[in-house]
């Protein structure tokens, strides 16, 4: 049911990388960027003292979110854990509002009240941000099959970690998402480690994770994380399984974080060696393989590269000032954004239904 991944291969040359032009190949670096810097600048915050809370970092995995979510369109939908800014900024969320959140202000994306975890952007058909693990893969089943209701031609991409595929949850979602040939997409962001336990050491496997949807009959494939333009090559031909033949699949993409499970993860450098987390900065960063390919097709310079960098540091800086200057919450915020029909008083707040009304 799937190809390993082969590093011998120029997914480059598939047909949906060939379609990009050289502005949207800049457009996908820089996205990789801002995230890389956003998440830079919320860790020397966080150790300020600026944030409450948890904050996860994405550092290390900016091609999953922002390779797989480019191939989104109108209909189709993303869901993620708690690991959710690269998510955030790669749907179009601003760096204000982000940062705005972690601070805990008004001008958050959840007003305030959500901080790292939470985040959401409804009209950009971003669905959070949940911190509980796996949680978000039975509501990802449901904005699937919502789709499929619907009678809509798209589909959900449902991210969670690799601790994540030991979850009751999990499983019963991937049973119900074959069984009614529902067209969800779970992407294993396998990292390595669930918290701070390897892989090895929390999951029975035979091959690799995403073996466990044959188990369901459905198909799946591994992917090497690091690399751009295989994210995109083979998560298009499971999103187009999904929106044509309505049918599940489950990647499992390998990638890697620089940082502990959390910023609070005090044994971040114990688990892991320096070796190791070297050899990945070095050989498999992301950012830096896909800047070195873009150079050598011409796409820009290696100044450009730089100017790149520098403007995403400095809007990185500027959501920071934004946040800091931003108001806090006020005691009567408490009893708003409960239930948001009741709040915008909405036909579906006297029903009591809305996603699925006609």
């Amino acid at each position: 049911m799937s190809s390993a991944t082969s590093n011998q291969l120029d997914f480059s040359t598939a047909a949906i990388n060939q379609s990009l032009s050289k502005e949207r190949k800049i457009e996908l670096y820089t996205q990789m960027v801002r995230i890389r810097r956003f998440e830079q600048a919320a860790l020397k915050y966080y150790n300020a003292g600026k944030m409450g809370g948890f904050l996860h970092l994405y550092i290390g995995q900016e091609s999953v979110a922002v390779a797989t979510i480019s191939l989104g369109g109108e209909n189709d939908h993303f869901i993620t854990a708690y690991r959710d800014h690269g998510h955030a900024l790669a749907v179009g969320m601003g760096m204000n509002e982000c940062m705005a959140e972690l601070f805990g202000k008004q001008t958050g994306c959840s007003k305030g009240k959500g901080g790292s975890m939470h985040y959401f952007a409804p009209d950009k058909n971003y669905w959070g941000g949940h911190g509980i693990v796996g949680g978000q893969t039975p509501l990802g089943l449901g904005l699937a099959y919502g789709v499929k209701f619907q009678e809509k031609e798209g589909c959900c991409l449902c991210y969670l970690g690799d601790g994540a595929v030991n979850q009751g949850a999990f499983h019963e979602s991937l049973n119900l998402a074959s069984l009614f040939n529902i067209p969800v997409i779970y992407v294993i962001e396998n990292n390595g480690y669930s918290m701070g336990t390897s892989q090895k050491r929390s999951s029975a496997y035979t091959g690799c994770l995403a073996q466990r949807a044959e188990a369901y009959g459905m198909e799946w494939d591994v992917i090497n994380g690091s690399d751009v333009y295989e994210v995109r090559a083979k998560t298009h031909i499971a999103m187009e399984r999904a929106k044509k033949e309505s049918k599940p699949t489950l990647l499992e993409i390998d990638t890697y974080r620089y940082y502990g499970h959390s910023v609070a993860d005090a044994n971040a450098k114990k688990y892991r060696t320096p070796e190791e987390i070297e050899n990945y900065k070095q050989n498999h960063d992301p950012i830096i393989l896909f800047r070195r390919k873009l150079i050598a097709e011409g796409v820009f310079t290696e100044e450009d590269a730089d100017q790149i960098n520098k403007a995403a540091a400095d809007e990185a800086a500027a959501s920071v000032k934004f946040a800091e200057e931003s108001p806090a919450p006020t005691i009567a915020d408490i009893s708003t954004d409960v239930y948001w029909e009741t709040d915008n008083q909405t036909e579906a707040s006297k029903i009591g239904r809305h996603f699925f009304n006609d």
